[in-house]
């Protein structure tokens, strides 16, 4: 286990914090810059990238920020320039993709997933959300937490506390409902229930991290993240614990913020659905077992989920 953590934490030195100029994703702004980049890949360099997106000089560079964190766009041989990723056209092409305007709220889990994926692009989500076990937290109590986090790890503890508070600022912005009504800016991301007001607090502005269950979220896509992290962080292998897909840094049971049993019954439901995957209980221990590649098995995941939709 100690060379697992070693894994993590050595992913986590090589991150950075959020380039998002404090703008939280919005509606359309993903499909946007993926378009507009598939038609010029040096858009967000252009001297008129603000006239080319239609959006201020600081959205475009959250824009750009947004679509490399979710994996939509990625690094162009040519310097300065961004390319679609394979996941980008799986997803948004416009005439083949699974979910170009990202109308099905898996769609946004999936991309939440993203985040997760090394290299990590917004380490201050992956603090957040993998190591912070705060019952209920204020803005403030989230940054001091986080950054107390950070200075155990070497490599994190240069980074500015200042940093971490813009990142929770925008965390709380993403996913936080709003329940303000004819909101014309709003996040999408606020409809994945992660982060909710504590009600059982009198305090203002006091939050908490939602475990109940997600009932928008895809067995089939939390599956997917599963054998995406089995790929990542256990190559090689043919099974992973439960606990580990639960509890473990970067998990999918971390990520979605998803209780044991809910873990459990969803890779059950997914064990029917899958050629090769069992899940089974040895000495006490519940794992995943799978006689194909976990690369292969997470494909099969997506394709049959959005296959179906379709």
């Amino acid at each position: 286990m100690k060379s697992e953590s070693a894994s993590f934490q050595n992913a986590l030195i090589k991150g950075s914090t959020g380039r998002h100029e404090t703008f939280t994703p919005r509606y359309g702004w993903l499909k946007k810059g993926y378009d507009r980049c598939l038609a010029n890949p040096h858009v967000f360099n252009d001297e008129n990238s603000i006239e080319q997106l239609g959006v201020g000089k600081n959205m475009v560079r959250s824009i750009r920020f947004w679509c490399l964190l979710f994996r939509l766009l990625e690094n162009h041989e040519n310097p300065g320039c961004l390319r679609p990723s394979d996941f980008g056209k799986q997803l948004l092409d416009t005439e083949s993709g699974w979910d170009p305007y990202l109308e099905d709220p898996a769609s946004l889990w999936l991309l939440h997933w993203q985040i997760f994926r090394a290299p990590f692009m917004a380490v201050t989500w992956n603090l957040a959300f993998s190591y912070i076990m705060l019952q209920t937290f204020t803005a403030r109590e989230l940054t001091n937490a986080i950054d107390a986090k950070a200075r155990e790890i070497e490599g994190l503890c240069n980074i500015a506390k200042s940093s971490f508070e813009k990142d929770v600022s925008c965390i709380l912005r993403m996913y936080v409902p709003d329940n303000r009504e004819h909101v014309e800016i709003r996040c999408p991301f606020k409809d994945l229930g992660l982060i909710v007001p504590a009600i059982e607090s009198p305090e203002k502005d006091r939050y908490r991290y939602s475990s109940g269950s997600k009932p928008n979220l895809p067995d089939l896509v939390f599956m997917g993240a599963v054998f995406d992290y089995a790929s990542q962080w256990y190559p090689g292998q043919n099974s992973l614990p439960l606990s580990h897909i639960t509890f473990g840094p970067m998990s999918p049971g971390m990520a979605f913020r998803l209780s044991e049993s809910e873990c459990g019954q969803r890779i059950e439901s997914v064990c029917r659905q899958i050629h090769g995957v069992t899940f089974t209980e040895t000495n006490g221990i519940r794992q995943v077992q799978f006689v194909r590649t976990p690369e292969e098995l997470n494909k099969e995941c997506l394709a049959k989920y959005y296959g179906g939709k379709r």
